[in-house]
């Protein structure tokens, strides 16, 4: 899928949404801490207005849904009151939007942010669309994951021995695998994206994964 090795080739994340769905527009972006608010891709110049207007307002359905880690469905947004969002339900009637889907993006236990889709019409979104929309949204939330942790620079380990890291971080990242049923390539990448949240090396996670002082059964049931 076009997606899947776009952190390495800087493919457009939008662009699969858009050829999937029935939709007009797509924005991505992270949310909160610890990636801040950033818009990682929008379509058009609407779906970065979207994106502008959660970020400078704190409310919308972005945040609603990242905060429920449920998907926010409004077919008609100038239909639809909801109390969460009084301002933003006030400033959308100046654009162009119709229906607005939000998506929460998560990596684990790990929030990233959210996938906002929009149409100019009024419309829902079947179960069939909204399964492939989650689909699509599971694989950008890796990809964006990823995008950030190439672009900082993670906590420098220099007491670690090399082998030993490697053999530690190994087998954290098979039990991490066992823990949440991922590959190989998303359980390590659960170990860095919480190394980097918390300001930790990879190795120290790993250790405490290890010595069974962090379980991420428990971090994504949160318990």
């Amino acid at each position: 899928m076009e997606l899947s090795n776009a952190h390495l080739t800087r493919t457009d994340l939008c662009s699969p949404f858009l050829s999937v769905l029935p939709i007009t527009g797509v924005a991505i972006c992270t949310l909160g801490a610890p990636f801040g608010n950033e818009t990682i891709c929008a379509s058009d110049a609407s779906a970065a207005r979207l994106d502008e207007l959660q970020f400078d307002l704190g409310e919308g359905p972005c945040w609603d849904a990242l905060a429920t880690r449920r998907p926010v469905l409004t077919s008609d947004i100038r239909r639809h009151r909801n109390p969460n969002w009084p301002v933003f339900r006030h400033t959308i009637d100046e654009t162009d939007i119709g229906g607005l889907f939000a998506f929460p993006m998560s990596v684990g236990s790990l929030d990233i942010g959210a996938v906002d889709l929009y149409s100019h019409r009024p419309r829902c979104l079947t179960g069939a669309e909204v399964a492939d929309a989650t689909a699509l949204v599971r694989i950008a939330a890796r990809q964006v994951l990823r995008r950030v942790l190439l672009s900082h620079t993670m906590k420098p380990d220099p007491g670690a021995d090399a082998g030993y890291s490697r053999r530690v971080v190994h087998q954290a990242t098979g039990m991490v695998l066992a823990q949440v049923d991922l590959s190989a390539s998303d359980a390590l990448l659960i170990l860095q994206g919480y190394a980097f949240s918390h300001g930790r090396t990879v190795r120290e996670v790993a250790e405490e994964v290890v010595s069974r002082n962090l379980d991420f059964t428990s971090e994504l049931d949160g318990s």
